[in-house]
């Protein structure tokens, strides 16, 4: 029997010839077949479309190369290639990973034999600190904010060796269906990047499926750990995943998850202003009146969803994407842009 048609997407921006080639000399290694590669330029200057040649990776048959004039975001960039892909299967790759030999069969495997699986997750390590997780799980938390289960620890703990159903998957490696993509939709465009994978997934659970992390999948990603976040980052965090809740809440968790979200957002902005952080606190309260300007966009968002879309309660739904910690999980926002990533408790 025919193995399915997979096609991989990757997406390259600022220069990023060299985690570019170092990718696909990766993936030239991979023990699955049949692949499609779909190359997304969004505006480099190194001229990375033009060098990166079909030859010179996988072959002219399977091979894409889409180029824009100017870098469109993470969420256009992949929506575009999404469209042209004819795989059955869609893996979306960042540039700066590298992958191993047989994590795309393994990933494959679970969408064949899980009919209720819509996205599945490989461990991703980090690739300079090859011991640690770069992403493991995340969970939703009872204040909106992500709770990144894994993050950072010891890749080799039993615990992080188990397959679990998580709320989101991370946007640097993930397999999902295309009829999926093709009835919900991948990435909202207004977001242009960040938080994304997160608002995707929530409509892959709402729509009926689920969001699996699988161990025995790996990868490797360069990302970057240790480097504190610009504001500009933080807006967009803050803008998309604020947005993300009124799309797709229900209207209980509008009142009990995303009043407390908002809450909480005004208060890390009020401490970031205190500590002498302006551009963070402008940030976040620019991504609040952001939504305000844009309600009426984003309800007409909410109602397609509500109704085309969901067909599972969020009072069935949350305890299963949902997970609770302690209070001293939550100082972490305040003292460093990335420190929270850093804290593991459950």
């Amino acid at each position: 029997m025919a193995k399915p048609l997979v096609s991989i997407i990757i997406l390259t921006y600022q220069n990023g010839l060299p985690h570019v080639r170092r990718c696909l000399e990766s993936l030239k290694k991979i023990n699955y077949k049949p692949i499609e590669v779909i190359l997304v330029d969004n505006g480099s200057t190194d001229a990375t479309a033009s060098v990166i040649s079909p030859s010179a990776s996988l072959g002219a048959s399977n091979f894409k190369v889409i180029r824009n004039k100017k870098n469109l975001g993470f969420c256009v960039g992949n929506n575009q290639a999404a469209k042209v892909a004819r795989g059955k299967y869609i893996l979306l790759l960042n540039n700066d990973t590298e992958v191993t030999p047989n994590f795309l069969a393994i990933l494959v495997r679970d969408l064949e034999n899980g009919d209720s699986i819509g996205v599945v997750q490989p461990k991703i390590r980090q690739l300079l600190k090859k011991d640690k997780l770069d992403a493991c799980c995340s969970f939703l938390t009872s204040t909106g904010f992500l709770y990144h289960y894994g993050y950072s620890q010891k890749q080799s703990d039993k615990k992080y060796n188990k397959r679990l159903f998580m709320y989101s998957a991370k946007g640097a490696c993930f397999l999902t269906r295309k009829s999926l993509i093709d009835r919900i939709g991948l990435f909202d465009e207004d977001y242009f990047a960040y938080f994304e994978e997160t608002d995707f997934c929530y409509r892959v659970w709402l729509s009926g499926f689920k969001v699996l992390y699988e161990p025995s999948a790996e990868i490797f990603h360069l990302g970057g750990p240790d480097r504190e976040v610009s504001s500009i980052i933080q807006f967009h965090s803050y803008k998309n995943r604020i947005a993300t809740y009124i799309k797709n809440f229900e209207t209980n968790a509008l009142f009990s998850i995303f009043s407390v979200h908002i809450f909480m957002c005004l208060c890390i902005s009020i401490a970031y202003l205190v500590r002498g952080k302006f551009l963070y606190s402008c940030a976040i309260v620019s991504a609040i009146i952001w939504n305000i300007v844009n309600i009426k966009k984003t309800i007409k968002k909410r109602n397609v969803l509500q109704k085309k879309i969901r067909v599972v309660s969020d009072f069935d739904l949350l305890p299963e994407i949902k997970k609770n910690v302690k209070v001293l999980y939550y100082k972490h926002f305040l003292l460093n842009p990335r420190g929270y990533y850093k804290f593991e408790e459950i």
